[in-house]
């Protein structure tokens, strides 16, 4: 019997984490939505405000006889800046900020303890929110998959297709056959 396990993560742009995750073996779906706010059933237009509370994420489901929650968070701390508050690169607001949603304790315990040791790959301090997943809000249709749907569009072709390039060659061994 094959089981899964499922964390929440925000990175800055929903986009470039869907596009690294989707590439990783063992991970079964990534699900772009929101997290972390106040309002309910946020919309992207409201999320985009930053006044919901809500940070983009994606939520990842992976089986962990393939890939493990170490792995996931390692991946996680090398393809976004995790010292930069509310930010990543020009994109600016709570909304994209670096946070790890945990379903579990066990979670929890893995996230602080990678929170941890990734504080030795980057000279400032880290900033990354690991926080209870309370509920989690898929994203509107048209964000799912935005990358492989838009690989020419303006924003994948300068922000996200280096992410991937460089996410690849890191990690070349785990890629999908």
């Amino acid at each position: 019997m094959t089981t899964s396990e499922t964390i929440t993560l925000g990175g800055g742009c929903f986009w470039c984490l869907e596009a690294v995750y989707d590439q990783l073996k063992g991970v079964d779906d990534v699900v772009s939505g929101y997290a972390g706010g106040h309002v309910p059933r946020p919309t992207y237009q409201a999320v985009c405000t930053g006044t919901t509370g809500h940070a983009e994420v994606v939520q990842v489901r992976f089986n962990p006889q393939i890939i493990t929650l170490d792995d996931i968070l390692d991946v996680f701390f090398t393809i976004h800046d995790p010292t930069t508050l509310n930010r990543q690169g020009a994109d600016v607001g709570p909304q994209y900020r670096s946070a790890i949603f945990y379903h579990t304790p066990e979670q929890q315990a893995v996230a602080e303890r990678k929170r941890q040791d990734a504080a030795a790959l980057w000279p400032n301090p880290i900033v990354t929110e690991i926080a209870p997943l309370d509920t989690f809000y898929p994203a509107e249709d048209y964000h799912q998959e935005y990358f492989v749907n838009n690989p020419y569009q303006g924003y994948c072709m300068a922000v996200i297709a280096p992410k991937v390039a460089k996410f690849r060659k890191q990690y070349f061994e785990r890629l999908k056959a």
